[in-house]
């Protein structure tokens, strides 16, 4: 199984969570892929994934299976041949668009699962992973809120979250999908950029049960639960940011022991992770 991650040096925390997550319920050889860059905005700097956190990484898959593998891909050469302009300095880092240059890096397979660093896998997502994808470019879940707000084709639900993508590279590439998406984070400033601009370019799209993106809560049919940001109601109208590696928070305000396991050998691990900031 070929699993996808983008982002940065800060991104260590959940990666090394989300990896361990799927060690556990993963039943084939496991091969993790982490697109990373050097960005540098205005005063900002980015840096990519180091080769300590890659390093460590390989020993925890590796333990499990020897045919398992992690490897970096730096695509800031290529960022930089086609920066998102439009949305270089926004709420949203400019990592949240490496993704998009994935058909890009020719050591990727046709088909790769793209997980967000705060997606916990919870359950075999076998199924998920296996299904047929012939002539369709990606499949995912509706996003929890944005399901209500943005329609691209017509129909009442057919906005995805992109934290949870089953990529069909070989097909994108046929159809230009992210050379095209990529274009538009150039010139179009969007609110989440990636995320919009897939929604508005995918033609061939299949959309899956929300158990492969649990977005709100731990559902009995969990596969995927990614840790984003609710709107909760008591004691008041607010909203809850929890992500898997603050262990407290999880506990105490999400009331979720679910991934204790996992959490517990993050916590053993966690002090050899190095330079995240």
């Amino acid at each position: 199984m070929d699993v996808l991650y983008c982002g940065d040096a800060k991104m260590a925390d959940g990666l090394l969570i989300s990896v361990l997550s799927l060690l556990r319920t993963v039943q084939e050889p496991l091969h993790v892929h982490i697109l990373t860059a050097h960005i540098t905005v205005g005063m900002k700097e980015y840096r990519p994934v180091n080769d300590e956190t890659v390093e460590l990484l390989l020993q925890q898959v590796q333990q499990v299976d020897p045919a398992n593998t992690v490897v970096k891909h730096d695509v800031t050469e290529l960022f930089n041949m086609e920066p998102p302009l439009a949305n270089m300095d926004t709420i949203f880092t400019p990592n949240c668009v490496l993704r998009l240059f994935a058909d890009q890096v020719p050591d990727l397979p046709d088909r790769i699962l793209y997980l967000d660093t705060d997606v916990v896998s919870r359950r075999d997502c076998s199924e998920f992973y296996h299904q047929n994808m012939d002539g369709i470019e990606l499949a995912g879940a509706l996003d929890y809120y944005g399901r209500w707000f943005f329609h691209n084709r017509g129909i009442r639900f057919d906005y995805l979250n992109s934290g949870v993508l089953l990529l069909n590279l070989k097909e994108i590439r046929r159809t230009g999908l992210f050379e095209r998406a990529r274009r538009l984070c150039v010139t179009t400033q969007m609110f989440m950029p990636d995320q919009s601009a897939l929604n508005r370019l995918v033609t061939e799209v299949r959309i899956m049960p929300r158990r492969y993106n649990d977005q709100r809560r731990l559902h009995a049919d969990t596969v995927f639960q990614h840790f984003t940001t609710s709107f909760r109601l008591w004691p008041w109208v607010h909203t809850l940011t929890v992500k898997p590696w603050q262990v407290t928070a999880v506990h105490d305000q999400l009331k979720l022991h679910e991934y204790d396991d996992v959490l517990d050998e993050y916590d053993r691990l966690e002090p050899q992770l190095k330079d995240k900031n």
